[in-house]
């Protein structure tokens, strides 16, 4: 993996002063214990509810998936339990570490949820099942749960971008989204300074360092790590309770690292995040929509298109154009999902699974893909991601489109209405109006003064109604084989 340049410093391997200590582990367990709801901007109360409904509506897509049924089978099998922590929409209770394992690979499962682009990958996939899964059992507000909601994040974001950082190779989120849940885990457990750092030491030094591009490069359902970071954190505060060790987490404590930690509780790296309009590889996303505009504005017949020529940054172009067997392989194939948003005008769940990895309109049109590299977008990522699409038609034209960004940035955000029509399009079919609302209405009132989190706990873990009901629900809702995301 070449190094890449984020934030100003160069990805790759460590300066000789990067074991050097800091103070990291001081300013964060002050962050962790100190944040009050009252210090939260208002913007920032905001994003973290758009965050969590949607990291919801990954959730219930993820829990119709085979990887989702899987997970939650083998963790109720193994590690069930009479009481603890449920698994979302699904009911069953599991030892709280395991749920959150099971739950956030489910969330991972399909590839729908917020990320930051400088970790290049995902904080909240990890910390929101952290969150509930602790939850579970005790009286948490929905003020305090949004508080627990945010400094994991900002640990988690921080804990990403050093990472990159000070490692030589490209490790999953897992690796250090781990620290983010042990940082919730810690303050809804009371641990004190010393025993938070013992949890985010034991929490860095078993993440999973797994390689996120042998994944691209070999999609299955390992994906990115986050369930196993997931586990890991939430393992850690537990085990530095009981008196383990394990300081110090480098990519808090390392000089090299410092500069991240002193803006905590002024930098809000919450408000960095990007929601994605498409449920697959966030690298795909400027190709698919540079497709689609000029599908729209063009008005292209896909049965037109003979050639399709696709420019994007080294990461992107690893993701490939091939025929997939799985909807892990069609999330990460640039080739499939591009192919597919042009021949259905769109990209929603149904267009990445089952019939859809067979449809010889899509095929053909992956068939006819060239893709290249772009020096200039190499050196603009991972900050930003960009891509130019060029169609060719049968009569001879050539359909250009300028260099694309993705959408959902900061810079081109997604609005609460359509935010909120991508969680209706997720779970009204397998959930229903009524509780789809319920949900959305709860996470809303969780920064009311009298709010509690238990009522969303609930509607985030009961079961999912059963094949009767949501057969009766998806007759009176719009078919999920006909929705799209946005």
């Amino acid at each position: 993996m070449r190094n890449r340049r984020e934030g100003g410093a160069v990805a790759g391997a460590p300066p000789a002063a990067a074991t050097a200590l800091g103070d990291g582990a001081g300013t964060v367990a002050a962050f962790v214990a100190g944040l009050r709801y009252e210090d939260l901007p208002a913007a920032v109360v905001a994003q973290a509810q758009r965050c969590l409904l949607d990291l919801a509506a990954a959730a219930i897509g993820g829990h119709a998936t085979r990887l989702g049924r899987i997970v939650r089978d083998h963790v109720a099998r193994h590690y069930g339990t009479a009481s603890g922590a449920r698994l979302m929409f699904d009911g069953r209770a599991a030892a709280p570490a395991w749920a959150a394992m099971a739950n956030a690979t489910m969330i991972d499962g399909f590839d729908s949820h917020d990320g930051h682009p400088l970790t290049k990958g995902h904080a909240g996939v990890a910390v929101l099942p952290g969150l509930l899964a602790l939850a579970a059992g005790r009286r948490v507000t929905g003020q305090e749960s949004l508080v627990a909601l945010v400094l994991g994040y900002e640990i988690a974001i921080r804990a990403g971008i050093a990472t990159h950082r000070t490692c030589s190779d490209y490790h999953t989120s897992g690796s250090w989204n781990a620290l983010g849940v042990a940082a919730v885990a810690a303050r809804l457990l009371g641990h004190d300074a010393e025993t938070l750092r013992q949890a985010l030491g034991i929490a860095e030094y078993n993440g999973p360092r797994s390689q996120m591009m042998r994944c691209i490069d070999h999609p299955t359902m390992v994906k990115d790590g986050s369930g196993w970071g997931a586990l890991v954190g939430l393992e850690a505060a537990l085990l530095a309770a009981d008196g383990f060790t394990g300081a110090p987490a480098l990519v808090v404590e390392s000089a090299a690292a410092g500069d991240l930690w002193v803006d905590l509780g002024r930098r809000w790296r919450l408000l960095e995040q990007y929601f994605k309009p498409y449920p697959v590889c966030r690298w795909a996303h400027p190709a698919i929509e540079a497709a689609l505009t000029l599908r729209r504005t063009h008005g292209v017949d896909p049965a037109a298109v003979t050639g399709i020529e696709i420019a994007s940054f080294h990461e992107a172009i690893r993701l490939g154009a091939h025929h997939p067997r799985s909807t892990e392989e069609a999330q990460y194939s640039l080739g499939f999902t591009v192919a597919a948003a042009l021949a259905r005008d769109g990209l929603g769940p149904a267009d990445i699974d089952n019939e859809a990895l067979a449809d010889p309109d899509i095929l053909r049109l992956v068939d006819a893909i060239r893709l290249s590299e772009r020096a200039e977008y190499n050196a603009r990522f991972p900050a930003e991601r960009l891509a130019d699409v060029v169609l060719v038609l049968a009569d001879g034209r050539r359909l250009a489109s300028p260099p694309t960004p993705t959408r959902g940035d900061p810079g081109s955000p997604l609005s609460d209405a359509e935010l909120e029509e991508k969680f209706r399009v997720l779970a009204g079919p397998a959930l229903g109006s009524a509780r789809s609302s319920a949900i959305a209405e709860a996470i809303r009132a969780l920064d009311r003064p009298d709010a509690e989190l238990t009522p969303l706990l609930a509607l985030l873990t009961d079961p999912v109604a059963d094949q009767a009901e949501r057969a009766s629900s998806q007759a009176s809702s719009a078919s999920r084989n006909g929705a799209k995301l946005l």
